[in-house]
């Protein structure tokens, strides 16, 4: 017998099944279809091997090798990403992954939040938990993120106002929400970018618009969260108070 559900009531969202143990923390969706292709997981005591059979949140239980698969306690962890590493955890071109630098660890699933691109540095965070990251992510609800950008010239202040007013480039308009200068030498200076939506490298493509050259580039802090004294290549998890902060 069906179990309908009562008139004016919507039905529950279904999920395939790979997604659902995903969202609950428990994998990564590539993870979680393997599992289910080898026969590992059921739902309401039936085995099932296609990664899009659907479950109802919260109705259905689904089990990983006999356990039932509740959500993970959401961890977030900050990694101070050294230059020259990228943001995944398998790379099709073998370059060396952030990943390198939590491998003796023996972490459970983490997955990146955002990203730095190889040559950019600092401040990158990890979670467990797939929504709560997307939350993070999205510009319209996630904080601000701060870095410092060494380029190779002395920037004045009109120099700063473009950057805060920013360039349309293939329909998109990068800038920052504040540019300030750090300091300066004789040939190259650093400086102070804050940024609300995060778009695919960003501040190089910004500067390179304005025939500026950058020579590092830091994330030093994510909303109130900053890097610190984290040594680079170095991780720690966050303690609740500074997960609520962001």
């Amino acid at each position: 017998m069906v179990t309908r559900p009562p008139a004016g009531r919507s039905r529950p969202p279904r999920h395939g099944v790979a997604r659902a143990i995903s969202k609950r923390g428990l994998a990564s969706r590539t993870q979680a279809t393997r599992w289910v292709q080898e026969g590992r997981v059921r739902v309401n005591g039936r085995r099932v091997q296609d990664a899009e059979f659907p479950v109802r949140p919260g109705l259905d239980r689904v089990e990983l090798d006999g356990q039932e698969c509740l959500p993970a306690e959401r961890l977030v962890l900050m990694l101070n990403k050294p230059r020259g590493l990228v943001t995944t955890r398998q790379d099709e071109q073998g370059r060396d992954t952030v990943y390198r630098c939590l491998a003796d660890a023996a972490l459970p699933w983490l997955a990146p939040i955002g990203r730095l691109d190889k040559a950019s540095e600092g401040l990158l965070l990890f979670s467990n938990d797939p929504a709560w990251a997307a939350r993070i992510s999205d510009p319209k609800t996630g904080p601000e993120k701060t870095y410092h950008v060494q380029v190779d010239c002395l920037p004045d202040a009109a120099m700063l106002a473009a950057i805060r007013h920013g360039v349309v480039l293939d329909g998109e308009r990068l800038n920052a929400i504040s540019a300030r200068l750090l300091r300066s030498g004789t040939r190259h200076a650093w400086l102070e970018l804050v940024l609300g939506a995060g778009r695919n490298r960003q501040i190089r493509r910004l500067l390179t618009a304005l025939d500026v050259s950058v020579l590092r580039l830091v994330r030093v802090a994510v909303g109130p969260l900053s890097l610190g004294a984290l040594p680079k290549g170095r991780w720690r998890m966050l303690g609740p108070k500074e997960v609520a902060t962001l």
